[in-house]
């Protein structure tokens, strides 16, 4: 069979073995001639033997028989019969032509020993034994059996005869080199893979490609890795669509491994997150919310966040935020010396947020704190016993320091405080006096002594309670009487207790009242006259008698004030009916407009208001009588005229229907075309 024989639909792997049987054909030709200039040696007994066997990379080996192998005896063994030259001239003469062509078949079928490619000394081996051998590592189709072929045939001279076939099959196993190498590149292997495609030798064309292949490589892989960065970026800023849209750009990746692994990856790594972000978020918001139950829920649902999460080390990062949140609640307690609170909330702070040292030191602090606030000698020992307990290597030693130092000077201040209330309990104006000299004692730098200071302004408001009530009970004695005379005495009695006392405003008060009702005695004859004069009508008079009690800002200041406005009202509204009656009078159009616009300013409390009504009505009976005059000979004069009827009056309803009738007519909506055209009919038109 020679190389045109092929038929061109043979199979890849067909056409590959028929390529091998074409190979050693055509070097069996050649036969063992040469061997990079050394003749070969010819085959031995032992490699007819293994002619029987099949090659195990799948190549036949055509053998003879075992009877071929006895020919090749010793002829000393024959009978004396056979060596007569009379009998062998009849046999040959009849057995040559077929022994002729018995023996051509044998040279067609004979095919040369498979060799031992591992044990081949390759220096001396000849060029039909490296190509069998580099065919067989090349069937393996791994990178290095396929360069190991490489190199077996790559050295072979151009001038060989087999240079043609050699270099088809150095093209086919460079490619298949760069094959794996792409295989190796799919699977998410890119330094394998161009570390594969530089195993390539320079001196071969398909060398050529390497470069090419290793740039389109890492233009692909950069682009995957870029769009898995950006993703990742989106899920940091917890825009989750986004990060979705850019992940599914990885499908698009003309690279199986960042296509399917590293999507389902990033696809699955989006969910979660998105997942754990919203959770996350969930606990941010109920952390914010600064309640202590809201803050435990937030720290068990970071907790919950697991390992594999995108968010995890953010939640591991939140859970000492939302422990020292407690922290500050538990401290702003603390501040409003709540003790107890403040111990119990930090107490729920869990473990896991990283705060124990912080814990402990704060309910040492916490517990010393409330004993101190007990507010004795002993409650104060009890806090410095405690706070000295705090080790110097802990955050709030100096803390503890700086309170044991104030608690030891307040010591002194509470044995000061102490014995001055046993002396105030006393009561007396003496006991009193000998209290305040003893919390004076305190320094104003001392801790103690905004309380000192305190108790003293107490116990001096008791003193002087004692010393000015004597003054207001002397006075309330001489206001029984409720006359001017006594209530100016009792006023002159009260004003003894002077400004910045404790009864001064209790004293300023009743000055007040007593006041009080002195100007009202004194007023409340001129306001009966004003009124007894307003009931006579004579309103000018009434509001010039009280006018200056109005001005004066008197007890009675209030009552005038609201007299007079209101008879000031009542002479306007009189003014303006009798100015309004007056207008309509000449009945024209304008004038009784202008009537029951005067007519309507009368106020609804004034005893004319009803006279006010019926006029109006009655006025623009009279203005739609004239607009309806009007309009029989000039439509528009008594839409115009009609349009001037106030809304209030009985006439108004009728004087707007009145103008859409005359609105109409001047204006009729236009028939359709049916109706405007209608054919007359007759009896036979049916």
């Amino acid at each position: 069979m020679t190389e045109r024989d092929i038929p061109d639909s043979l199979p890849p792997a067909r056409a590959r073995e028929s390529d091998k049987k074409i190979i050693l054909s055509r070097t069996q030709q050649l036969g063992e001639t040469q061997a990079f200039g050394v003749p070969a040696t010819g085959s031995t007994s032992k490699s007819v033997k293994r002619r029987k066997e099949t090659n195990s990379e799948g190549l036949l080996i055509n053998s003879h028989s075992e009877e071929n192998v006895a020919l090749s005896g010793s002829s000393s063994k024959l009978p004396r019969w056979m060596k007569s030259w009379v009998l062998w001239s009849v046999l040959l003469t009849l057995l040559i032509p077929g022994s002729i062509g018995l023996l051509s078949v044998a040279m067609l079928l004979k095919l040369p020993s498979a060799p031992n490619c591992p044990s081949i000394f390759w220096p001396l081996a000849s060029a039909s034994v490296r190509l069998h051998c580099a065919q067989l590592a090349a069937s393996k189709q791994t990178v290095n059996d396929l360069l190991q072929a490489i190199a077996l045939v790559k050295q072979l001279p151009q001038s060989h005869p087999l240079h043609g076939e050699i270099d088809r099959f150095l093209e086919e196993w460079s490619r298949d080199v760069l094959q794996l190498a792409d295989q190796s590149f799919q699977t998410g292997n890119l330094e394998e893979a161009i570390a594969t495609a530089r195993r390539i030798p320079e001196d071969l064309p398909t060398f050529k490609l390497v470069d090419e292949q290793v740039s389109k490589w890492q233009s692909v892989w950069s682009k995957a890795e870029g769009i898995y960065q950006d993703s990742e970026k989106e899920l940091q800023e917890r825009r989750w669509q986004s990060a979705f849209m850019l992940a599914a750009k990885l499908l698009r990746v003309d690279n199986k491994y960042w296509a399917s692994i590293k999507y389902d990856q990033l696809n699955g790594l989006i969910t979660t997150a998105r997942e754990d972000g919203d959770k996350l978020a969930k606990a941010e918001s109920l952390a914010n919310s600064k309640v202590v139950d809201n803050l435990l829920r937030a720290i068990k649902i970071a907790e919950a966040i697991g390992q594999n999460s995108y968010f995890y080390q953010k939640a591991q990062e939140s859970l000492p935020v939302f422990g020292r949140k407690m922290l500050e609640l538990a401290q702003a307690k603390l501040d409003k010396r709540d003790a107890d609170e403040a111990l119990e909330i930090v107490r729920q702070i869990p473990e896991n947020t990283g705060l124990q040292t912080e814990i402990d030191d704060f309910i040492a602090l916490g517990e010393a704190q409330r004993s101190a606030w007990i507010g004795n000698v002993s409650g104060l020992e009890a806090a410095i016993a405690q706070a000295q307990q705090i080790d110097p290597s802990r955050p709030t030693y100096n803390k503890a320091q700086q309170l044991v130092a104030r608690w030891q000077l307040e010591i002194e201040d509470v044995a000061r405080l102490e014995k001055a209330r046993i002396l105030a309990n006393q009561g007396t104006v003496n006991d009193l006096t000998a209290a305040i000299a003893e919390v004076q004692l305190i320094p104003a730098s001392n801790p103690r002594a905004p309380e000192a200071r305190q108790e003293m302004g107490r116990w001096r408001a008791q003193v002087e309670t004692i010393e000015d009530q004597p003054y207001l009970e002397r006075a309330e004695q001489i206001a029984v009487f409720e006359d001017i005379n006594s209530l100016q005495a009792a006023i002159a009695e009260v004003s003894q207790v002077r400004r910045g006392r404790a009864l001064y405003p209790e004293a300023r008060r009743k000055i007040r009242a007593w006041t009080a009702k002195i100007q009202q005695i004194q007023d409340q004859p001129y306001l009966d006259q004003a009124r007894e004069l307003a009931q006579s009508g004579n309103l000018p008079a009434a509001i010039s008698t009280i006018e200056p009690i109005a001005s004066s800002g008197r007890a009675l200041s209030g009552e005038a004030q609201a007299a007079i406005d209101d008879w000031g009202g009542q002479i306007r509204a009189r003014e303006n009916w009798q100015k309004a009656q007056e207008m309509a009078s000449a009945s024209t159009p304008e004038a009784l407009v202008e009537a029951m616009r005067l007519a309507d300013k009368v106020p609804n409390s004034s005893v004319l208001r009803m006279d006010a009504n019926l006029a109006i009505d009655q006025w623009s009976q009279q203005l739609l009588q004239i607009a309806l005059s009007l309009g029989q000979s000039d439509i528009n004069r008594g839409i115009e005229t009609a349009k001037l009827i106030p809304r209030s009056s009985a006439a108004y309803a009728v004087a707007q229907e009145q103008i859409k009738t005359w609105r109409q007519f001047l204006n009729p909506e236009p028939q359709p075309e049916s109706q405007q055209f209608q054919p007359l009919t007759t009896p036979n038109s049916q």
